[in-house]
């Protein structure tokens, strides 16, 4: 035995030994979610700062507005990409206006330009090239997860894949194609003044974004990147000024809308967050979460205020996915605005606006919720709860009011169909059941006139409905499909 321990060790020793080659960066998997991430925003097909995009390979070794190339194969120090990411006294030029890469992402991507600058993306994940000059092609519908119209009630906003379609607001006329950089769009809003329309989507498990679109020009104002995954929620403060969103990492975040800066972030959720909505003066934003809750933060300050749900285990059955606070018709001359009463024990707090809020979810029960609590909170009550509404069959994934507030529809889906209803806000009738609604609902909104309600889902066909009797007025196909 010892003697052919003795060989093999022999053997062992007699093989060549071979240097572990040096691991190579790679483009795909290392440089690529980097520049999707910090780069692309500003450096795409939509909103192409400097002249240079960075969304496809080839063009990263073009030039932009200036005279050199921004990757030289093999030669950092003459690649103009490479010189902005280092810092020049303690402050780096790109990205543009916000915190330097981290040393170990400006190294990555030295060593993989001194490397050759090689793209190593699989044939399999090579999509085809989609920008404004090569919109999508369908030769299927996509779902519609989300509608909005204009304040002005001329434009009807569609969600597609890695655009928005901008119609007529009958839905007869294409008007515009809104191409970004997301290929996931999951909510719309179009600012209280017009002005904007934000989108919250991004790429499922890779980077999120918002996007504003200067509605007159159809043209990127700004991309704003946001966490690791696709936001959802998006909403705009009432002076337009703001813009809120929701995220899978389970924070809330809000940004000036025109400079991107971020104003707001809040961690108390426990799971993603799917709506935001802004309370009438602007100070508070609610959101709803998978986590069953409705919580209130101050904008102002940052600050976790209160559950507007109860915080009793059960109290809510499952996850909340829809939220809108109601519309307030306006105030005759000289009358006061209805103001919430501050309970005895917070002394020195100012009474705020009467809010109401609509929220629903997985287990199908619309609710009206006030906003701010009057009562001193008691561990088991609901007490910030005006009304239950009549439950619909499966999870509600849209709510929307009319511009009066007066009414509000949601949709559902259970089992492959779905249904959109409207109902009296105050009284919590049921008005109207929308014929020709059988697959699931996503997205639901009113016309601003409040006489037509719009559906879409999963079909993504998007049907008008009269909002007084349900009775179906057209259907629409929303995007360009393939002959």
């Amino acid at each position: 035995m010892n003697r052919i321990l003795l060989s093999l060790a022999l053997a062992l020793l007699s093989l060549p030994v071979f240097a572990a080659e040096p691991v190579k960066v790679s483009y795909y998997k290392d440089v690529r979610p980097i520049f999707q991430q910090h780069c692309q925003g500003c450096h795409q097909p939509a909103k192409s700062l400097g002249g240079y995009v960075m969304t496809a390979y080839p063009d990263l070794f073009k030039k932009g507005d200036s005279e050199q190339p921004g990757v030289v194969a093999s030669k950092p120090a003459d690649s103009l990409l490479v010189k902005l990411l280092g810092e020049v006294q303690g402050r780096a030029r790109m990205p543009k206006g916000k915190e330097p890469l981290p040393e170990p992402q400006v190294k990555l991507i030295t060593k993989w330009v001194e490397e050759g600058a090689i793209d190593d993306t699989p044939a399999s994940a090579k999509a085809p090239l989609v920008d404004a000059a090569h919109p999508p092609v369908y030769e299927a519908l996509p779902v519609v997860s989300a509608l909005a119209f204009s304040p002005n009630g001329q434009l009807l906003a569609v969600s597609g894949y890695h655009e928005v379609i901008l119609r007529s607001a009958d839905g007869s006329k294409l008007v515009a194609r809104l191409v970004g950089l997301s290929e996931r769009v999951q909510s719309l809003a179009f600012s209280p003044d017009g002005k904007w329309l934000a989108v919250s989507g991004g790429d499922p498990g890779r980077f999120g974004e918002v996007q504003i679109w200067d509605v007159e020009k159809t043209a990127l104002k700004i991309s704003i990147p946001v966490s690791y995954d696709t936001v959802y929620g998006v909403s705009w403060s009432p002076d337009s000024k703001l813009v809120a969103c929701g995220c899978a990492d389970n924070t809330i975040r809000a940004f000036e809308a025109l400079s991107g800066k971020q104003i707001l972030f809040q961690g108390a959720h426990a799971d993603w967050v799917m709506g935001t909505s802004f309370s009438q003066d602007g100070q508070h934003l609610v959101t709803v979460s998978r986590d069953r809750s409705v919580k209130l933060t101050e904008v102002p300050t940052n600050r976790f205020v209160d559950n507007v749900t109860s915080i009793t285990p059960g109290a809510l059955k499952g996850g909340l996915l829809a939220v809108e606070v109601r519309p307030v018709p306006p105030l005759a001359k000289d009358a006061k605005p209805k103001m919430a009463v501050v309970p005895k024990d917070t002394p020195g707090v100012p009474a705020k606006l009467y809010d109401e809020l609509l929220v629903a979810g997985a287990d199908g029960q619309p609710r009206l919720y006030k906003m701010h609590r009057e009562v001193k909170r008691v561990i088991g009550d609901d007490s910030n709860k005006v009304r239950d509404y009549e439950k619909l069959p499966g999870r509600i994934y849209g709510v929307a009011f009319n511009k009066t507030g007066s009414a509000f529809v949601v949709g559902s889906s259970l089992d492959g169909v779905g249904e959109a209803r409207v109902y009296e806000t105050e009284s919590g009738k049921r008005v109207a059941t929308c014929e020709g609604v059988k697959t699931p609902v996503y997205a639901v909104t009113f016309s601003p006139d409040g006489k037509t309600v719009v559906t879409g889902g999963f079909d993504g066909i998007i049907r008008f409905n009269d909002a007084a009797t349900g009775k179906m007025i057209s259907e629409v196909v929303p995007v360009p499909l393939k002959k």
